[in-house]
């Protein structure tokens, strides 16, 4: 095992959940879709940072875990029951069994939704972050975690992500890194948002979704209920 080698984790929700900002502008299947193709960005541009040596999913959905295996990353099943605070609870999870697994090592806990992240910024992340702390890299709209980074093989990663995620993780001690990474910090969540990573240079999964769903021209319709 390379010294200070990094195992990524990212958790992602059923699909039949995602998205839901995005309902008045996209259909059900439009939106799953939408988060499968921004999933694969993410997963594309974080193997290929030479200093990250394994990327798991945890989720409870069947159709996202095929995917990530099949981008050769692994996946953890979401623990059952997850709690109020599952996503947190699902990440901790991963990455107890990433240490399980691998010994001391350390950890990265990423967005799933960064359709324009590169390769280069997660590389420069892991070039600055300082060892033996936890560090975070705050999301474009400055309360929120895009990266949490454990640079220690045997502190645990300790997730706070959710609404203020940024302070809550600063609070505990962790380092808000800073430097020029406008695609690791833009996860989508809402139509600007998809709109800015398109003007990024969103990656090739996305933009073959988004045209295939017609973004920005197609909204959700409304389904006639015939009684």
């Amino acid at each position: 095992m390379r010294p200070h080698a990094v195992h990524a984790v990212i958790a992602v929700k059923s699909l039949d959940q995602a998205k839901s900002r995005l309902a008045d502008r996209l259909r059900p299947e439009h939106r799953a879709r939408l988060v499968l193709a921004m999933l694969a960005d993410t997963l594309t541009a974080t193997a290929a940072v030479p200093g990250i040596v394994s990327v798991t999913v945890v989720t409870p959905d069947p159709v996202v875990a095929d995917l990530a295996l099949s981008m050769g990353a692994a996946a953890h099943p979401e623990p059952r029951p997850a709690g109020l605070d599952g996503l947190n609870t699902a990440l901790a999870d991963a990455a107890a069994g990433l240490r399980r697994q691998y010994g001391a090592v350390d950890l990265l806990a990423l967005q799933a939704d960064l359709p324009a992240l590169r390769a280069a910024e997660l590389a420069d992340v892991l070039t600055i972050a300082p060892r033996g702390l936890r560090s975070i890299v705050v999301d474009h709209a400055g309360t929120g975690t895009a990266a949490l980074l454990v640079r220690d093989p045997v502190a645990d990663l300790e997730p706070r992500f959710g609404p203020g995620s940024a302070g809550k993780h600063m609070a505990a001690g962790a380092i808000d890194l800073i430097g020029d990474w406008p695609g690791l910090r833009l996860d989508v969540d809402t139509a600007d948002d998809l709109d800015l990573a398109i003007e990024l240079g969103a990656g090739g999964a996305t933009s073959v979704a988004l045209h295939d769903i017609g973004w920005p021209d197609r909204v959700h319709q409304p389904v006639r209920r015939v009684c």
